[in-house]
Order: C-alpha cells, then structure tokens, then sequence
C-alpha cells in the first residue's frame, strides 16, 4: 500500500507545515487529523483531535514520534512511549505515547488494509504508563486519556486500586486491582472513615503497592516489602502522599 496515496486521497488533505512527508485533513467541522511517516516510510503516525487541535502541538507530537518510534516500541508493542518531549509553549507534556493498531482500531472498517500500518499518537505524561501493560491494559490506558485529544490536560497517572468499604459496602469487583481515576482513589481513602476493618490498596506505575486500612485512624503500610509496618497517618498528609507516589 502506498500511504502517500491513501492519505492524499482523503478529503480535504493537505501538506502539514512544518513537518516533511506529513499531512493534514479533516473530514467534519471539529474533527482534525495529522499524519506523518515514520522514518522507514512505512507507516503512518497519526494524531486526532475532537473540538481540541492545536496546529503547533501535533507538528512537535509527531516529529517527537518519528525520532523516537523505535525507541518508544522497545519495550512493549502494544502501547509504546517516550520521555523528554518538549511541548510548545502552553503545554506541560513530558512525554511522547503511541498506540498499535490492534489497541486503536483506526479504520478498522472504513480500510482495514490500512489499519495495520497506522500507529496512533498522543502527547502525555511519563506517570501514565508502566512499559509493562498488557494489550487489554494499553486499550483501557487509552480509552482513560481521551484517545488523544490535542488540548492541554492534567496527568492521568498510572493507578491501580482494590478496596472494601464496611460502612459504604463499596468494593471492587475484580480479584486483583484494576485501573481507575485518582479522584476515586482520593473518594475512597475519605469514605474510610469511620469504617472498620476497611482498606484500600493501590499501586502506581513502577509496581508499587501501599495498603491503608481503617483502625480508629488511618494506617498505611508499603505493601510490596517484608517488612512494610502500618503507620498511623493523617488524611491529609494520605492524600499528599498518594498524589506523589502517582507522579514518581
């Protein structure tokens, strides 16, 4: 398939400016596209933005991408990324994420035969990714950052939560802990009070684990070490902790 061709084809394809062997189009009002080769040409490395495209961000996204793609890719295959990406002015991106076909599903059905040549890219946040996700857990991380829209945005940090509430009888679902938003993660620590024989656990992206339960006051341990020892902890200072140890 020749990826020059089909994007040039695609209504209203333009040259990117600023960018060589890159393009823009858009197929509705508020709905924008960039796209770029990769270095070797042989696939296309694409942005999208709904209501949210910013000209000078998706040029510095995916030029970021080409000199990187390898780099990005080393580790995992499914969702790949890159610190050291410097944004244009406004932007507070550190960090440069691309996804696989079989995790973004792009033109699945409009042109499957172009699918497996696209990866899609995102700018991001270094404490959003583990390097170690599954390919079921690189589609949930890309679902949780918004599919890659190009506007300015807090970190979505990497989180993994499991937790029983006695008072609210809140629990989670799953045998292990899953993924969820910090918000919820601060709701649930809050809710524990007043509530015995309560916990939360959670985990960030280097396989970190801290257990806190309810005993009359907040206790925390470190929950991945043999010798992690509950300490009595004020919420506030709970809550400052985890919101750190999500950006480490």
């Amino acid at each position: 398939m020749n990826i020059r061709e089909v994007v040039a084809g695609f209504p209203g394809s333009v040259q990117l400016d600023g960018l060589e062997n890159a393009w823009y189009w858009s197929p509705a009002p508020g709905i924008d596209f960039a796209g770029a080769l990769s270095a070797d040409g042989l696939r296309l490395l694409q942005v999208r933005a709904a209501d949210s495209y910013d000209h000078e961000l998706a040029v510095a996204v995916l030029g970021f991408a080409r000199d990187h793609e390898d780099a990005m890719f080393a580790a995992n295959p499914s969702i790949g990324f890159e610190a050291g990406f410097v944004p244009p002015a406004g932007f507070a991106f550190d960090t440069v994420a691309a996804t696989s076909p079989e995790v973004h599903r792009f033109y699945s059905y409009e042109n499957p035969e172009l699918m497996p040549l696209v990866r899609v890219v995102l700018p991001a946040y270094a404490c959003e990714f583990s390097g170690e996700e599954s390919e079921s857990e690189a589609i949930t991380r890309y679902k949780m950052l918004g599919k890659s829209r190009l506007l300015a945005r807090d970190p979505v940090p990497f989180l993994k939560m499991r937790y029983a509430n006695t008072r609210t009888k809140a629990r989670s679902t799953n045998p292990g802990r899953g993924f969820t938003e910090e918000l919820r993660l601060q709701q649930e620590l809050r809710d524990m009070d007043g509530a015995p024989e309560s916990f939360v656990e959670f985990e960030n992206r280097h396989a970190k684990v801290w257990r806190v339960e309810w005993h009359g006051a907040w206790y925390m341990a470190e929950w991945d070490t043999k010798d992690g020892a509950p300490r009595e902890i004020g919420l506030d200072e709970l809550l400052e902790f985890a919101a750190a140890r999500l950006r480490d």
